[in-house]
């Protein structure tokens, strides 16, 4: 949990669930895993990331943490806040009920706004009509490549004031992608000794169909083993699009 990021579409995180498991190929090389284990290192007694018997497979274990949840009251200037990155909220073993407290504080602190992201789009459409959604709320699924377009028709479902896309890592094109009652996409290349490339004309395409639509568009970096040097920018300029009051009137079902 953290006042300020360095994520570049977002300012403060906030981690009321830690752990997760691969579900796709964007977890490959999960920057959250490669912190959990530093941050274990380093004596964070909350993350368990060998052998535990909470994930399915290459991860490390879920929990769930209610002091996290007064945090946002002790942020007293508005914040933009990514919810959960160093886990999934709509991961299976998160019972239905943190979830409804995770949003009832998310309701309770209107001057704050909430992105959260899943990969777990299918249990997020299932769970939709048994959560009331607030307003601050901006909910996005991650889309790696097109094997996982379903996750963005499930988004579709969701009543959220914001439907928004994150394809980071980005590993391939994504033709055949609707924007429909999506109102914000996210690309980025992914990042560390391991990185697998991303094309420019894959950005390049999902920037077009986001123009076309009038859709904000935010490019986060082409990745790397040092992505800061290989810099933001797509053909000559940066793509900072964020959502606005518009958005979210377009895009609330």
């Amino acid at each position: 949990m953290a006042d300020g990021s360095s994520i570049e579409w977002t300012e403060a995180t906030w981690n009321p669930t830690t752990g997760c498991d691969r579900v796709s190929a964007g977890c490959d090389n999960c920057y959250a895993l490669a912190l959990a284990k530093r941050l274990k290192a380093m004596g964070a007694t909350k993350y368990q990331t060998d052998g535990n018997p909470s994930t399915s497979g290459p991860g490390f274990g879920i929990a769930v943490h209610q002091d996290a949840l007064a945090l946002p009251y002790r942020w007293r200037q508005p914040r933009l806040v990514f919810v959960n990155s160093m886990s999934d909220l709509f991961h299976a073993k998160v019972p239905i009920g943190f979830i409804r407290d995770v949003f009832a504080v998310i309701a309770d602190t209107p001057q704050h706004t909430y992105q959260m992201l899943t990969k777990r789009s299918l249990r997020l459409r299932r769970f939709a009509d048994r959560l009331s959604w607030p307003p601050n709320l901006w909910m996005g699924v991650s889309v790696e490549d097109e094997s996982q377009l379903y996750r963005v028709d499930h988004l579709r479902e969701v009543p959220a004031a914001v439907r928004f896309i994150s394809a980071e890592p980005l590993l391939g094109p994504l033709n055949g992608l609707s924007l429909s009652g999506i109102g914000w996409v996210i690309t980025g290349g992914e990042s560390g000794p391991r990185a697998r490339p991303c094309d420019t004309a894959w950005v390049r395409g999902i920037r077009d169909a986001c123009t076309d639509l009038d859709v904000p568009f935010f490019h986060k970096q082409w990745g790397g083993i040092r992505p800061k040097s290989l810099g933001r920018e797509l053909d000559g300029r940066t793509h900072d699009g964020m959502p606005t009051r518009r958005s979210l009137a377009v895009n609330v079902r």
